[in-house]
């Protein structure tokens, strides 16, 4: 089992350390092989950002991501960029904020920077938000995996925030269905 995961935005909105957190609760808390990588432009905040991660049962050999089975794009140039690496039948997660375009019409839309503003008021959550979400559509990492691992990363002035921020995530999962439109 191979399994390749790509959480594109742009820089300051938290998606490496949102692959980091993925890549230590699959890997110290879930036991499985996990490589992450990550690759961002030289402006630190607004330029691309990328983080990807390898999971897998067996050695992995090449840590990068080619055909992905998982794409989180937070902004609309990401979803432009990377959406012709996803497998047919990836995951193609958006924030349905910044993402106003989607390439095709099987998509999971979940509003994470609306919701982050609306229901806790600090738009940098939307990242964890995002987490849950991923966690709950793919069940690619055990939920008490993901909470250790948000919670060891995470400042501890904000882990109520962060606690409550995955638990929105992983609800908007859990009612989430990919949208494809209706026929006539």
């Amino acid at each position: 089992m191979r399994y390749e995961a790509r959480l594109s935005g742009s820089g300051g909105q938290g998606l490496i350390l949102i692959g980091i957190i993925l890549a230590e609760a699959v890997g110290i808390y879930d036991g499985k092989n996990v490589v992450q990588t990550q690759s961002y432009g030289p402006e630190a905040r607004g330029g691309a950002s990328k983080s990807e991660v390898i999971i897998s049962d067996e050695t992995i050999y090449y840590p990068k991501a080619t055909h992905l089975d998982l794409l989180l794009c937070m902004n609309q140039k990401s979803c432009d960029e990377y959406y012709l690496d996803l497998k047919k039948d990836g995951i193609l997660i958006v924030d349905s904020s910044l993402v106003h375009q989607v390439p095709t019409n099987k998509a999971y839309q979940i509003p994470f920077t609306r919701l982050a503003k609306e229901e806790l008021g600090k738009a940098f959550v939307a990242n964890i938000i995002a987490i849950g979400a991923i966690a709950e559509i793919s069940k690619i990492v055990k939920e008490s995996s993901l909470t250790e691992a948000v919670l060891k990363r995470v400042p501890p002035w904000s882990a109520d925030l962060n606690k409550k921020a995955l638990k929105i995530g992983m609800e908007e999962g859990k009612k989430a269905e990919a949208f494809i439109p209706s026929k006539g």
